[in-house]
């Protein structure tokens, strides 16, 4: 059972950094922004469904069109991260808004200013 969850987490990492490789070199859609990261991925041990975390740096529109450009590209995605990391399967993904970096440094804002 550990064995797994070791395997599981060294996967997870994998993807993580190669879908953030392909986001930001590979994709030329215009609608996903230019600040955008995969803050994590999680692949379940079947490897049949990742969830892909996203953080986007901007406005809701421009969260909005960042997710549908993944979405609509996920097919290539997909086909790029098969290439690129040997696994038995090509997981499904999912791609999820995380907002936990924005939250982070507007908390940090706030105490900078409570500070002064």
């Amino acid at each position: 059972m550990r064995k797994n969850s070791i395997k599981n987490t060294r996967i997870n990492g994998e993807v993580q950094r190669e879908l953030s490789r392909i986001i930001s070199r590979e994709i030329k859609d215009p609608r996903i922004a230019p600040m955008t990261s995969v803050v994590d991925a999680v692949v379940t041990s079947d490897l049949k469904q990742c969830k892909a975390y996203i953080s986007v740096l901007g406005d809701q529109k421009a969260k909005e069109d960042t997710l549908n450009g993944l979405r609509s590209a996920v097919g290539y995605i997909r086909r790029e991260l098969a290439h690129s990391i040997n696994l038995r399967n090509t997981p499904e993904i999912t791609f999820i808004l995380d907002d936990s970096i924005e939250y982070g440094v507007e908390m940090s804002k706030k105490i900078d200013e409570l500070n002064k």
